[in-house]
């Protein structure tokens, strides 16, 4: 029998996965021939006006070696461009192209169906139950924040001995 943590987490871990796996079906009808990373970065773009190569892997979670590949590839595939403002002439900074504008259009209009589809189920929970469910996710980030410390991991990055 399991125990009741366990039971918890099997249950989200699965509600995640069918999630997952039903917004990716979704996304590759509409999105086919772009990979998950791709189409998030180029969600991050459209989204953060001052995007670079720091701030693109803070947000992942991946190194800079790994988001200046992916950018490189967005570059190639004519979805997002690189420019470097007047008075920072170091930084380079990226911008969505018109064929990444429509990417991130489409990657939005996704989203708002995956909420759409979503919303009478969450109108049904009480303000106690919303209240209650938003308690536990938080206390139990806060508990794994914690433990991610203890053990030298770097939250941001995601890597251990970088704190």
């Amino acid at each position: 029998m399991m125990e009741k943590g366990e039971q918890i987490l099997a249950e989200f871990w699965e509600i995640f996965q069918k999630k997952i796996l039903l917004e990716n079906y979704e996304q590759n009808k509409r999105l086919n021939g772009y990979k998950p990373s791709e189409i998030h970065c180029i969600q991050y773009i459209g989204g953060h006006s001052d995007s670079n190569v720091t701030k693109i892997a803070e947000s992942f979670r991946m190194t800079t070696g790994g988001v200046t590949k992916l950018t490189q590839r967005l570059i190639e595939k004519d979805l997002i461009r690189a420019y470097k403002n007047p008075g920072n002439k170091k930084e380079i900074f990226f911008q969505l192209t018109n064929q990444g504008e429509k990417i991130y259009k489409i990657h939005e209009e996704l989203h708002k169906k995956f909420s759409e589809r979503d919303a009478s189920l969450f109108e049904q929970i009480s303000d106690e139950e919303y209240s209650f469910l938003l308690h536990f996710a938080s206390t139990y980030s806060r508990h794994l924040d914690g433990e991610l410390q203890k053990s030298g991991i770097d939250i941001k990055s995601g890597r251990a001995d970088t704190l």
